[in-house]
């Protein structure tokens, strides 16, 4: 089994070879992947040697104390943290070696396509359709979706779409890998509260989508899907932090540098969220450890809960102790980001940004459910829709 010390010795070969002050980045992080140094946990020639997951910080630990480029995690997260694992779980050998390369590397963007204006937190209810067409083994799809980060970026899509109406909505479903550059895809921008359009509408609309580009087997999409979302909410709530890293650093700062703005009752406040913060913190590092042994579980919509839940508390308190100040938002203006800054940004952003955290990767209410019958082990909630044909549900 691959060890710390021959990790190190392949990092040091790599550097040797490639030194990031005259390598090109692309070209770095291309030879990265090649050497197996981008997801160490990954089958050889995919990226990865087959060693131990937790091992994954001894290579970036080395890289970064050399210098070397990162892939902009930020601006590529939904494809690393949602596509790259269920592409490696069911996709065939050849959407494997086609996608992962350029996802890890970033060539290529990806976002999801999940979320439709008709089905709310009940995914399993889409109505996007992808019908066969029989000449060509092709899918036609057409529908809506909504809430897409990065749809303006993306190159590519994970995309769920109903096939069989005949069935109950959880199994008439396929999972589809989507071109976004499709003459049928329309990308419109969703404006937020926070005056950006992080989010996207996507319209779906005769997009061509050849079989082999379909992941999993007609019909089974739910079962594909569920594997991304528990990824999803891992990469959101399960983010690996220092000390006073995320929201809770930027209150603590503030609390540092402006004495004359705290009160007893603040001070109360602050620790409480603190402490809650540390703890989610280790919590996070424990299931990624579990990750070590295998996929992520139900576990992860409680990390997704409790993160939620903190940032709103944590950003609410920023802006109540910055007073006056706290009312200010520096910049409303329309754009487009690449990626997410949520500490990089006035406090009065996070506390607007941090609205979206219980709704997006799955809202609270349905997390809670999540815990509450797979983790809890507690009674599930009753559904009169579970065996009846997604064509005769009520909408």
């Amino acid at each position: 089994m691959t060890d710390a010390t021959e990790l190190r010795t392949r990092v040091a070969g790599l550097l040797a070879a490639h030194p990031p002050s005259s390598t090109a980045e692309e070209d770095f992080l291309r030879a990265r992947f090649d050497a197996g140094l981008a997801w160490v946990h990954y089958p050889p020639g995919l990226g990865g040697l087959d060693a131990p997951r937790a091992l994954q910080s001894v290579v970036d630990a080395d890289l970064a104390a050399a210098g070397a480029p990162d892939n902009d995690p930020r601006r590529i997260g939904i494809g690393l943290g949602m596509a790259a694992p269920t592409i490696l779980r069911y996709g065939t050998r050849e959407q494997r070696e086609r996608f992962l390369r350029p996802l890890w590397v970033g060539e290529e963007v990806w976002c999801q396509l999940f979320s439709e204006p008709g089905a709310g937190s009940d995914l399993a209810a889409l109505a996007t359709r992808a019908v066969r067409e029989e000449s060509s083994g092709d899918w036609i799809v057409d529908g809506q979706k909504v809430w897409t980060s990065g749809a303006h970026l993306a190159r590519w899509a994970i995309l769920i779409a109903r096939t069989d109406p005949a069935l109950p909505k959880h199994r008439g479903i396929t999972y589809f890998l989507c071109d976004m550059t499709d003459p049928g895809v329309e990308v419109r921008p969703l404006r937020q509260l926070t005056g950006e359009a992080e989010f996207n509408e996507v319209f779906l609309t005769g997009v061509r989508i050849p079989d082999a580009h379909r992941l999993g087997g007609v019909g089974e999409g739910w079962q594909v899907a569920r594997t991304t979302l528990m990824n999803e909410r891992v990469s959101i709530g399960g983010a690996r932090l220092p000390r006073e890293g995320g929201m809770i650093g930027a209150v603590a700062r503030v609390w540092r540098e402006r004495p004359e703005l705290r009160t007893h009752a603040l001070r109360q406040r602050l620790l409480a969220l603190w402490v809650e913060a540390e703890v989610a913190r280790l919590t996070a590092e424990r299931v990624g450890q579990q990750l070590a042994a295998g996929q992520p579980g139900p576990e992860g919509s409680g990390l997704k809960l409790s993160f939620a839940r903190l940032n709103q508390e944590i950003s609410g308190l920023e802006v109540e102790l910055l007073a006056d100040e706290g009312l200010l938002y520096s910049d409303w203006t329309m754009r487009r980001p690449e990626r997410v800054d949520i500490t990089g940004r006035d406090a009065g952003y996070r506390y607007l940004r941090a609205k979206g955290n219980s709704i997006e990767g799955g809202t609270s209410e349905v997390l809670l459910n999540i815990v509450a019958e797979r983790v809890l082990g507690l009674p599930p909630e009753p559904r009169d829709d579970k065996d009846v044909a997604w064509k005769d549900l009520a909408r």
